[in-house]
């Protein structure tokens, strides 16, 4: 059975997500997103693989290129060519449909019944989302808005991917893996698309400390956990916190002023993840094949 603490845990991971617009765009290099990105995901991963000294073995290899790539590669690329093209509060109006490409992929990949209370949860959380940041400047262009349905899919389908396969390794060892595939699937992206990466200042170097070892190894760890623990519905619809989490601290640390509007969409966002978690804590958890099981029942190669 999913437990209070595996939601609050899971919940950390969106939450500290929020932190890296302000992270990128106050202590970062400006106009490399590519570049960022790839020393996001490459050293983490290569710190995390120091640290579980294994490999992938037999189908697992490409099996971790694909979820490298659907996790950190195409969704991390997409996500800043959005961010590039559209205001930041239509891209991630436009990300914020990824909870219900993963009730739909669940129940395809995994046989776990759509559930109306989890719709409604996720539409409610693309109007709080909108809401939050949407503004009278919002404008849509077609490749940004191309770019962040890419990143929605790909991010949704990485996450339910993970579950159908339920990776034979411990949670360090998973999160090492696509960390380090998917950093270097970005490579070739940064070389040839960006300039060199800068001599770093201080500030650089705290931000990129923030950004690769708790934006990254750390919280990324505790969200493949709570994809192994939670119903995907729940897990993606904790999602939503992450532009909470911005506008807050955006607040705090900036100085930026909150509208009724804005208040209206953060109370309608805690809503939905609050009703996302319908059947989180019920005793049952969907299996990677659609069998609701008791946890104790599940697979002893899941990670813990």
């Amino acid at each position: 059975m999913a437990k209070r603490s595996d939601l609050f845990l899971t919940a950390l991971a969106p939450a500290i997500w929020g932190s890296s617009y302000i992270v990128t765009t106050e202590l970062m290099p400006p106009d490399m997103p590519l570049t960022l990105a790839m020393l996001r995901a490459l050293p983490a991963g290569l710190v995390l693989m120091l640290a579980v000294r294994r490999l992938p073995t037999g189908l697992w290899w490409g099996r971790v290129a694909v979820l490298g790539a659907l996790n950190f590669t195409v969704f991390w690329a997409a996500l800043f060519v959005a961010a590039y093209r559209l205001p930041g509060g239509v891209a991630a109006t436009v990300g914020a449909i990824q909870p219900l490409i993963v009730i739909g992929l669940a129940a395809v990949w995994l046989g776990v019944p759509v559930s109306l209370r989890a719709v409604l949860a996720a539409v409610a959380g693309i109007g709080g989302v909108a809401l939050l940041l949407l503004g009278p400047e919002a404008a849509l262009d077609p490749v940004g808005v191309g770019a962040g349905l890419v990143g929605a899919v790909s991010m949704a389908s990485g996450m339910v991917l993970t579950r159908r396969w339920q990776p034979p390794v411990d949670l360090l060892t998973l999160t090492a893996w696509q960390l380090t595939a998917g950093g270097l699937l970005l490579v070739p992206l940064a070389l040839w698309l960006e300039p060199g990466v800068p001599v770093f200042t201080a500030a650089n170097w705290v931000g990129w400390l923030w950004l690769s070892g708790v934006g990254a190894a750390l919280t990324y760890v505790i969200w493949f956990r709570g994809v192994m623990r939670l119903p995907p519905a729940a897990v993606s619809s904790l999602g939503f916190l992450s532009p909470l989490s911005a506008v807050v601290l955006g607040w705090v640390v900036l100085g930026e002023r909150l509208t009724w509007v804005q208040l209206i969409g953060a109370a309608v966002v805690l809503a939905a993840v609050y009703a996302g978690q319908g059947g989180a804590l019920s005793g049952r958890c969907p299996g990677p094949r659609g069998i609701w099981t008791k946890r104790k029942g599940e697979a002893a190669t899941s990670p813990t």
